[in-house]
């Protein structure tokens, strides 16, 4: 029974908030305090029925020899007035051998009644520990799962960030992609233009030539007319 009352007395004076702090998953954590908390409340509750049960004997038995002590005195009376001083002195015996055994039993009852009052007080300062516990497990709970929203929310953030930053570099990658294609496009266009001046050039040395052919014909017909 010790042992019970000494989890008890612990689970009583520990903080339930920095016991959940401390472990990596708060809920799981809030569940097995609890379904301790119950095993014990029912270990101490059988316990404190087996000491309060203790402790009514106690005061029964108690009640019972100051019965008696009150009866042999009634009756060790009774014998002296009938002039029986014999029977009266063997009731008052009777009687001091109750007194005896009221005094040990009143000690015990005594000592039985503080145990079983602590032991009511501390379980039933575990019940109240228990409803609270009970009370902050939605809140605790939910707190988690908002902090586990958080946490995912930031994560997902992180990858849109080094999503975006991606996308960017490669948009630089797409423009020097496109300037590198308008540099060629240019440096064709010039070619183009180059080439076409030098065929230009060539036009005018052909027709060049040709009228030089044709004055060479002109005159080599008129000298054979003549």
């Amino acid at each position: 029974m010790a042992n019970i009352f000494v989890r008890i007395s612990d689970v009583i004076n520990a903080n339930i908030n920095d016991m959940i702090d401390k472990v990596e998953d708060p809920e799981r954590m809030i569940k097995q305090i609890i379904r301790e908390m119950e095993e014990n409340i029912r270990d101490a509750k059988e316990s404190v029925i087996n000491a309060i049960a203790s402790e009514k004997q106690l005061k029964r038995e108690l009640d019972h020899h100051r019965n008696e002590i009150d009866k042999w005195q009634a009756k060790a009376e009774k014998a002296l007035r009938a002039d029986r001083e014999d029977l009266a002195r063997e009731a008052l015996g009777r009687k001091s051998e109750h007194e005896r055994i009221t005094g040990d039993l009143d000690g015990s009852w005594t000592k039985a009644r503080e145990t079983g009052d602590r032991l009511k007080e501390q379980l039933r300062a575990m019940e109240n520990k228990l409803a609270e516990v009970r009370r902050k497990q939605g809140t605790l709970v939910a707190r988690k799962r908002s902090a586990d929203a958080r946490k995912a929310l930031d994560n997902t953030h992180s990858k849109i960030n080094r999503g975006l930053e991606i996308e960017t570099r490669f948009g630089r990658m797409e423009k020097r992609v496109f300037d590198a294609e308008a540099e060629a496009e240019a440096i064709a266009e010039i070619n183009d233009d180059s080439g076409g001046l030098d065929r230009e050039i060539e036009d005018l040395e052909k027709e060049d030539h040709i009228e030089s052919d044709l004055e060479k014909l002109k005159k080599k017909i008129g000298q054979g007319e003549s």
